[in-house]
């Protein structure tokens, strides 16, 4: 099939034919924008963690740290996020001279929400490849019906049907179910990588907030501040 007979075929397909394949144009469309955007997030937030893990491992007092990164005007994202809210509540609940599980538990329940937070953000817009993955096929598959039901009316009024009669209209409704199974595709297999990738991360989070915190339970049975990482 070359360019100017596919284009044809769109061309020549009755109107809801025509509107099912806009319609799966522009859920292609959409997943790929979705897809380009997940992969340079996710990619930034492994390279942010693998920045972040590097300085809080060697050895750096903890409370340069959090003033490294209070001081900054961006918002934080992923492990800084999660240390940031961590120690500012391990600081406020130490002032307030909480006993010494309160203060750790009240910084390790402080991790946890930002870690869920951030998790929330990576698996923003996921939903969206997965509608996409699932429900472009049958889009396509009804565009493909629509088109043979079509083919079939048209030889009501003609006694003697050939194959060369319905073979061009059935040929344009199943580009509706090519364009179905290429938007699907891609998001599906996008989905289940991300999907992945995703989970990685929050095991990343998962841990570093395990070991963070006790860090920070070392650090609440001190008399002094909190100090370096190890």
């Amino acid at each position: 099939m070359n360019e100017t007979s596919f284009f044809e075929m769109i061309a020549n397909a009755s109107l809801p034919v025509q509107l099912v394949m806009l319609i799966l144009l522009l859920a292609s469309i959409l997943s790929w924008a979705v897809i380009f955007y997940k992969q340079k997030y996710i990619q930034h937030c492994n390279v942010e963690a693998s920045s972040f893990e590097g300085r809080f491992w060697s050895g750096i007092n903890l409370s340069d740290l959090f003033s490294q990164l209070s001081s900054r005007q961006e918002p934080r994202s992923g492990l800084e996020a999660i240390f940031e809210n961590g120690f500012r509540e391990f600081a406020r609940a130490r002032k307030a001279e909480l006993p010494i599980q309160e203060v750790v538990t009240a910084a390790h329940r402080a991790m946890k929400v930002a870690m869920s937070r951030q998790v929330d953000t990576l698996e923003k817009n996921l939903s969206t490849l997965a509608t996409i993955g699932s429900v472009s096929p049958y889009i396509g598959l009804f565009g493909t019906v629509w088109g043979i039901m079509d083919s079939f009316r048209s030889l009501a009024g003609v006694q003697q049907a050939t194959l060369a009669m319905v073979a061009p209209g059935i040929s344009e409704a199943l580009v509706a179910t090519a364009m179905g199974l290429l938007a699907a595709i891609p998001a599906v297999i996008a989905y289940n990588k991300f999907a992945t990738d995703i989970d990685e991360l929050a095991v990343r989070y998962q841990n570093f907030t395990e070991e963070f915190t006790g860090i920070l339970q070392r650090q609440a049975q001190t008399p002094t501040g909190a100090g370096g990482a190890g």
